[in-house]
């Protein structure tokens, strides 16, 4: 990736996270911290990776993104908006009657969302399905995919696993968001998942671990992974939970925050200066 277009895809990120920060202000509470530490993936899948057009939001031939930890909503709404999929004043409306754009990914109110989400474990099955899909109809489209850590507490995430490793579900790349938190604690504390690497290998997965904030190593991963040719892809991001927030940003109670216009404001101040310095 030549250095133009990493700082694209950089100020890309930054605009999400942004839009992210003033949506949930808006509306005064919401799901800060995970939405915030994939931006920088949504970025790179948004405006490099996904074959998608936002004035046809289901054509065929699209590459579909199942975001299975559905609480990470405002952001993939934040991602849509700045592409071009529906009007940035719908960021406004964000979880309120007659909305769009429900707390939790809705395919049948939001246009480019692939896949209703938020019952952690079933997205993650539901794109191996689609994948399967996709295949059978002799399709070259890809599936991305991304769980939490978290979320892979289910034995829903490893029954999937298995499946698409026995297939070899090439189509399919998924993302794991190794924010080391979840809803209630850190997941060392509530359930260690020890060796991620070596679980999805055992599963039959072609795995890698990058820093989930470095788009560069991001996208050359993807490329690693499609270029393998055989075997499902499992990426696993080194993130940082609230990633760009400063009043979320590492805390320990950040899975959902409230917080007014006046603090997000600042957020966005400190997040502007930041990349001016930069």
């Amino acid at each position: 990736m030549d250095k133009e277009r990493l700082a694209f895809l950089n100020a890309k990120a930054l605009e999400i996270r942004k839009l992210t920060i003033e949506e949930i202000g808006s509306l005064g509470t919401g799901h800060i911290g995970g939405a915030m530490s994939i931006v920088d993936l949504l970025a790179l899948l948004y405006f490099h990776r996904m074959h998608v057009d936002p004035q046809h939001p289901r054509m065929a031939d699209r590459d579909q993104l199942v975001v299975s930890k559905g609480h990470s909503g405002p952001a993939v709404y934040a991602a849509l908006a700045l592409k071009g999929y529906f009007p940035k004043d719908w960021l406004e409306t964000l979880n309120r009657g007659g909305t769009k754009l429900p707390s939790h990914c809705d395919r049948n109110l939001t246009p480019g969302i692939d896949m209703t989400t938020g019952s952690l474990g079933q997205g993650f099955s539901a794109s191996l399905g689609i994948a399967l899909g996709l295949r059978m109809d002799k399709r070259s489209s890809k599936v991305y995919t991304i769980i939490g850590d978290g979320e892979s507490n289910e034995g829903q995430v490893w029954e999937a696993a298995m499946f698409a490793g026995v297939q070899g579900l090439s189509n399919l790349i998924g993302f794991t968001d190794y924010n080391k938190q979840q809803l209630d604690g850190y997941t060392k504390d509530i359930m260690d998942l020890d060796d991620l690497e070596a679980k999805w290998n055992a599963f039959g997965w072609y795995t890698q671990r990058v820093n989930g904030h470095d788009i560069e190593a991001l996208d050359k991963a993807i490329e690693k992974a499609l270029a393998q040719g055989k075997k499902p892809s499992m990426i696993i991001m080194d993130t940082i939970k609230g990633r760009g927030c400063f009043f979320a940003e590492g805390i320990q109670n950040n899975h959902s925050m409230a917080f007014n216009m006046e603090k997000a404001k600042e957020a966005i101040a400190a997040l502007e200066a930041s990349a001016s310095q930069a």
